[in-house]
Parts: C-alpha cells; sequence; structure tokens
C-alpha cells in the first residue's frame, strides 16, 4: 500500500481532527526514521494507519483483538483507550493484506511500549506523541529530547505517561513499565560503561 492510498483511506474512515493528526504521525515518523536511520517508507505507513479503527466501537475493538490473540491481548483487561493499537494492526493485515511485521508491530504498541522495542516502534511510539498537532504540557521537552537521542525521548515520554496515569489513579499497562524500566537500566548500563 502506498502512502497516497493510506492516505486517501484513513480520510474516509477518520473524522478531520484525527484526520491531520494520523498525517502528522505518518510526516513526523518520516523525519525520525530519516534522522535515525529507520525505513521512512514503513514509518510513514504505520504512522498514517496508526490510529485507523480508533472510532470504531469497543465491541468491533474486541472482536477485532480477540480473532488473532497475541501477547498484545491482554490489553482488553485495561483501558479500553488501548485496545485501537492492535485492533487497528488486525484489522490493516485482513483488510489490506500488509502483512509486514514491522509495521504491525508498530501499530501494536504505538499507546503502550514494549521491552526491547524495535527502532521503528520507538519511531512511531515517539511520532504519535509529539506530531507538531499535540499541544499539553511537556510535550515540547520530549520534541526537543527527540532531536538529540531518539532512546531518552522514548524513556521521558512513557515516564511522563505514567506519571498521568498515576496522577489520574487509572491503571497503568506493565508493558509500559517494562518499556521504561528496559530503557533506564540500558542507560544505566550504558553510563556505567562509560565511567568505568
Amino acid at each position: 500500500m502506498q502512502i497516497d492510498e493510506a492516505e486517501q483511506v484513513i480520510k474516509e474512515i477518520l473524522p478531520e481532527k484525527r484526520f491531520v493528526h494520523s498525517v502528522g504521525v505518518s510526516e513526523t515518523a518520516g523525519k525520525l526514521a530519516n534522522r535515525y536511520g529507520g525505513d521512512v517508507y514503513k514509518a510513514r505507513l504505520a504512522g498514517m494507519l496508526h490510529d485507523i479503527v480508533k472510532y470504531f466501537s469497543d465491541d468491533e475493538l474486541k472482536a477485532l483483538i480477540l480473532r488473532k490473540p497475541g501477547t498484545w491481548s491482554d490489553c482488553l483487561k485495561y483501558s479500553d483507550k488501548l485496545w485501537h493499537a492492535p485492533a487497528g494492526a488486525v484489522y490493516v493485515q485482513e483488510k489490506f493484506a500488509i502483512d509486514d511485521p514491522d509495521i504491525l508491530n508498530a501499530m501494536i504498541y504505538h499507546t503502550t511500549g514494549h521491552k526491547e522495542m524495535t527502532l521503528l516502534e520507538k519511531i512511531i511510539f515517539l511520532a504519535d506523541y509529539i506530531e507538531p498537532n499535540r499541544s499539553f504540557p511537556g510535550v515540547d521537552t520530549v520534541r526537543e529530547a527527540a532531536e538529540r537521542d531518539l532512546n531518552e525521548a522514548v524513556r521521558l515520554e512513557l515516564q511522563k505517561t505514567i506519571a498521568y496515569l498515576v496522577a489520574k489513579q487509572q491503571s497503568v499497562y506493565p508493558k509500559t513499565f517494562e518499556a521504561y524500566n528496559d530503557l533506564v537500566m540500558k542507560n544505566d548500563k550504558k553510563t556505567n560503561e562509560v565511567t568505568e
């Protein structure tokens, strides 16, 4: 599927504001992929499609997820705001025959992250948070970090997301904690190697 085809598809499915967000994620993902040596096409396509089923009903999302249960189907025990990510991956696989595991996993984990994220997964996770149409406290700090260090920006986003959920007394998906811990421990290991 070409980027312009994907853009046309989501334009017909999503409300205007979410369509603009998705285009922004696609463009931001392309820039991040270019900066950090990722696959620009895959980044743009995953970014364009990441929210494709965002406005499907909870019943539709659940049905999509349960058609292909995997390591991420446990998200059904947590906030329904997470469901569109894995459901979207199932949808594009079935509807558009997109079978690239890099693109599908980037879509699946764009809201939660997970331990040992790939470069593309980090790019989509971050692009969704920092695309130019986003405006909330702390986003500029993450944007600035994204200019310098992809891992630091992702860690900062995870930290802010976890802090926000805790402050709202909402549950935190375990894979989000695992993603945060993974990046912190890798950074600690890197720092220790430099100082030894």
